[in-house]
């Protein structure tokens, strides 16, 4: 690249200036940020008996353990209260009894942090419960009593077996189970209370007597593994304090579904599916492991799903990967999952430029495409499937008959379906397969081409959901239109399709399944007196998870504000309702009469939803956007006025990016440090011309932003300078934006309506 010889007089003087505030930057930036402390501690969130609200940790294997900070209450969780494992409940819940009495959670001062949930009783006495990673032992430490302190476990599945050289032993037995039987040894070590459980009276001995011995080594190595989750190469910090705390315990909560439960993979949500969904994972993964730069984990889930595809020629699943993995059983009823799949393994490569995967992948990527071409693909290249193997799955029981049919061709599946194509197409380039890239782009080019056609309404301008099996366009109104915007050729009609979705579903605290207009709608998920659950459930429930997509797509169409409005109200929800630094798997789309929120429903804490908050703030927001594959690291920041200086590292490839943005008096300034990773810096903001840097490691890029330019200056890691480079507006972005931001004026929220009068509530029925 060539850099100009001289600057305008206006330039020079802000690129002195640049130069004069940047030095001090790049000094800061020659080690990663260490000026604002990163703490377990600092995380600490106090719970009053009101909120009452969830807590939930992993021992990051099989095990979890869920309880309410004061009282378990909830109607649907409250079943799962206390220890599970692997799907197994253990033990509901326990007593502590001081001097004979027991202590009541409702009269405690509740904090809960990461890693202990602490309880502090009226009579001075501190209990804090812990679980260790990779164990299946559950501590629970009292301090501050007078006079004995006795444990003792209660729930519908434990009976004590009896009490031996200062340890009671209990049985927990599933119910229909009679061959399931777990043992627990519970004692006691000093001022530590160890439940200790084992698939036997001598391994739930030998599991106590090893926690005696190591739990504090156990309890350090937890601690100092949390708080790498939240430092060093995955640090954030911004000068907004709830932001900072926000993305902190979401990458927290995010973590602890993170497991090897089954070799390595995402739990979907707890408390129900302590399990591994495909799609769930692969919606997950990018959130989950690459923002946050957990590179070894997602590829080890990714290699771990590809044992379990279905290999076998003559099966009618050739080449799909499982919907459900979990100890038992494997499930490919799903359409999804495997597009999902291989486009996360196209993610993965972008982060990480490990190469090595696809060459051990690619025969399983080849499956997916060609097992899809032969076997579920119709004349004009769009993938079929049945009414429930969308997300949008839910059916009726006990006749198996869809909630929400989408068959035979729906809109956010050819959009994967698309990428899957692509993705696999350069794979192939990468690995000399020129006759399996020309072909499968040739079926990515008849998808595009004829998809405007076939799903938008010209009348109305509408995208339809999905094609039935009649080619009759169905225009129901759901957020998979959003999946599919990139398929239309024109801005202009992305504008319109993204507004009609976000004002008729996107509520201020999440996008809801279905508009309101349409008679098939239920405001509320649950509401037992008029319909079952899962009618709601793709029908009007809201989804968190879909979150990312509406974010992504105002960012994309430069409505960073609005985007904005939505990422921090769930922010909010992961700070002061629900569990504990994270979100849930739905809400209801109404709030209920004399409520000002609406319920939180579903999983009290689902992947999915974590994992899009995290994508979107690193990708969208900060606009850090990898493609190693092709030697890339694209740099768009799109960040809204509310949001002042922030500090972060992004793990890329072999090294990581360090990277700080601060609001100045003349606009933004940017900072970015290459450490380890060579690469070619795409700078894209707008309205600006886009342009390049090539950087090695070592090198900073350095960015004052103000209302008429970019001054970029490069430095090198020998502190070498390059000639700044202005950067001026590009007027054609100006006016494409111009055209967007036209058709996107005054767009609003969804706004919830008389709950009574739709046609759901207008039922009854016997729960």
């Amino acid at each position: 690249m060539q850099f100009p010889r001289a600057l305008p007089a206006w330039a020079a003087i802000a690129a002195s200036l640049l130069l004069g505030a940047c030095h001090s930057m790049a000094e800061q930036l020659a080690a990663p940020p260490t000026a604002h402390v990163v703490s377990l501690d600092s995380l600490a969130i106090p719970v009053s008996a009101k909120e009452n609200r969830a807590v939930s940790f992993t021992n990051k294997r099989s095990a979890f353990y869920y309880t309410q900070t004061h009282r378990n209450d909830h109607p649907e969780h409250t079943f799962f209260r206390g220890f599970n494992i692997a799907g197994r409940r253990i033990f509901s819940d326990y007593r502590l009894l001081v001097a004979g009495a027991a202590l009541d959670p409702q009269t405690a001062m509740v904090i809960v942090r990461p890693d202990a949930l602490i309880r502090t009783y009226p009579q001075g006495i501190t209990e804090t419960l812990r679980l260790f990673d990779g164990q299946d032992v559950v501590e629970v430490e009292v301090s501050g009593a007078r006079g004995d302190v006795t444990l003792q476990l209660s729930g519908d599945t434990v009976a004590h077996v009896q009490s031996r050289q200062g340890i009671d032993e209990y049985t927990a037995t599933q119910e229909g189970e009679s061959s399931a039987v777990d043992h627990i040894a519970v004692g006691r070590s000093g001022r530590r209370f160890l439940i200790a459980v084992g698939s036997s009276r001598e391994a739930a001995r030998t599991q106590f007597d090893q926690a005696v011995a190591a739990a504090p080594a156990w309890q350090d190595a937890r601690s100092a593994r949390l708080t790498a989750v939240i430092s060093g190469d995955h640090y954030f910090w911004g000068d907004d304090r709830r932001l900072t705390e926000a993305l902190r315990w979401l990458q927290l909560t995010m973590d602890s579904l993170v497991t090897d439960q089954r070799g390595d993979g995402i739990y979907a949500g707890l408390p129900w599916f302590n399990e591994y969904w495909g799609r769930d994972s692969f919606i997950s993964l990018p959130g989950a492991t690459l923002v946050t730069g957990h590179f070894e984990e997602a590829r080890s889930i990714l290699t771990s799903f590809a044992e379990f595809q279905d290999l076998d020629r003559a099966s009618r699943f050739y080449g799909r990967l499982p919907n459900i993995v979990k100890p038992g059983s494997i499930d490919y009823h799903t359409t999804d999952g495997t597009p999902r799949w291989v486009i996360a393994l196209r993610d993965y490569v972008r982060y990480t430029g490990d190469r090595t995967i696809v060459a051990e992948l690619y025969p399983n990527v080849q499956a997916s495409i060609d097992g899809a071409l032969a076997n579920f693909t119709d004349a004009s290249g769009y993938l079929v499937h049945a009414d429930n193997e969308t997300w949008m799955d839910a059916r009726r029981e006990p006749d198996k008959v869809s909630y929400s049919p989408r068959s035979t061709r729906a809109n956010d599946i050819q959009a994967l379906w698309y990428a899957q194509l692509r993705a696999g197409a350069e794979f192939a380039v990468a690995l000399g397969d020129r006759e399996s890239a020309a072909r499968w782009s040739a079926a990515a080019d008849q998808l595009r081409k004829r998809f405007a056609h076939d799903f938008v309404d010209p009348a109305s301008g509408r995208m339809a959901d999905h094609l039935d099996a009649r080619d009759v366009p169905n225009l129901q109104v759901r957020p998979n239109v959003l999946f599919s915007l990139h398929l239309l050729d024109q801005p202009a009609d992305a504008a319109r399709a993204a507004r009609q979705a976000w004002e008729a579903l996107v509520y201020p605290w999440g996008v809801a399944t279905l508009d309101q207009g349409d008679p098939g709608f239920h405001p509320y998920h649950v509401a037992p007196g008029h319909y079952h659950k899962d009618a709601a459930y793709h029908n009007g429930a809201v989804w968190p998870w879909l979150n990312g997509i509406a974010i992504q797509r105002m960012i994309e169409l430069g409505q960073v504000e609005l985007a904005w409005q939505l990422f921090t109200n769930m922010n909010e929800i992961a700070l002061t309702r629900g569990v504990v630094g994270g979100l849930p798997e739905n809400l209801d789309a109404y709030p209920h009469s004399g409520e000002s929120a609406p319920r939180l429903t579903g999983t009290y804490l689902q992947g999915w939803s974590n994992a899009e908050q995290l994508r979107v703030w690193y990708q969208g927001f900060l606009g850090v956007q990898p493609d190693l594959e092709q030697g890339v690291i694209r740099l768009a920041p799109r960040l809204p006025k509310a949001v002042g200086d922030v500090e972060f590292n992004s793990r890329i490839g072999a090294g990581v990016v360090h990277a700080a943005y601060e609001r100045s008096d003349r606009g933004r300034r940017y900072t970015w440090r290459l450490q380890g990773q060579s690469a070619r810096l795409d700078l894209d903001i707008v309205p600006f011309e886009r342009r390049s840097f090539s950087a090695a490691a070592g090198d900073t890029l350095m960015v004052e932003q103000t209302a008429g330019s970019l001054v970029v200056q490069q430095i090198s890691a020998g502190g070498d300078e390059r000639e700044p480079v202005t950067v001026t507006l590009a007027p054609l972005r100006r006016e494409q934006q111009a055209r967007v931001d036209a058709i996107l004026a005054g767009t609003e929220f969804a706004k919830p309506g008389v709950a009574a009068a739709h046609p759901a509530m207008q039922r009854s029925r016997t729960p």
